[in-house]
């Protein structure tokens, strides 16, 4: 157990000696350190490694395959890792698709709203006409109730002046029939009045004469 142990921390001080950083690797190159243009690039220096572990008592053939295997192991984890990683060229590809998208949602909207506002629009002139046509029918039964109003006030008016007309004539003729009686009435009391006073003037006559006929005869005696 305290072989494999020193072998572990021997194995990390190896591995932490070969990169002048320890395992804080810079990210930002691991895409240029694994694998350029098709070639590995070890990121360990294996014949130290080995040379430490042979140190150690560990066989060279073993002390081979561990810096082979530890090897591999980190080529891989930095080839994944580099493979999750993007490129700056990739990232403004995604940048330009990115904007091509929002500006093809950008004129999908603009052209939504167009046909929304051209669909208000539509909605609206066909509103107002609707309005027209119901301000002109009521209009047409507005003007049709007034003119048949119109028409019985002028047929009453008429009907009234025909009355007013016939009690005129009515009155006219009550008034020339009355004239007519008050002035006969009026010749039979003259008629009468002359009558009277022709009476009168017969009976003073008759009495004045029989007053000298008997002042003549009390005379003579």
């Amino acid at each position: 157990m305290d072989c494999e142990e020193s072998m572990r921390q021997e194995i990390l001080r190896s591995l932490s000696s070969s990169s002048p950083h320890g395992y804080q690797f810079d990210y930002r190159q691991i895409s240029q350190l694994v694998k350029p243009k098709g070639k590995r690039v070890y990121l360990v220096d294996t014949l130290a490694l080995v040379r430490s572990l042979e140190a150690k008592g560990i066989p060279s053939n073993h002390a081979e395959a561990i810096t082979l295997a530890m090897t591999e192991v980190l080529d891989d984890c930095m080839e994944n890792i580099s493979q999750s990683l993007i490129s700056k060229a990739e990232m403004q590809k995604i940048k330009m698709a990115q904007e091509a998208n929002l500006s093809k949602f950008q004129s999908e909207v603009q052209g939504s709203k167009e046909r929304h506002f051209s669909l208000l629009q539509r909605e609206a002139e066909k509103l107002m006409n609707d309005i027209e046509k119901m301000r002109g029918e009521l209009r047409y039964e507005i003007d049709k109730v007034t003119a048949g109003q119109r028409l019985d006030l002028n047929l009453e008016r008429g009907r009234i002046r025909d009355e007013l007309s016939n009690q005129s004539a009515e009155t006219t003729h009550l008034t020339n029939k009355l004239d007519g009686e008050i002035h006969a009435l009026r010749a039979h009391i003259e008629a009468a009045k002359n009558d009277v006073i022709k009476y009168c003037i017969g009976t003073l006559l008759s009495i004045s004469a029989v007053g000298i006929g008997m002042i003549r005869v009390f005379s003579a005696k």
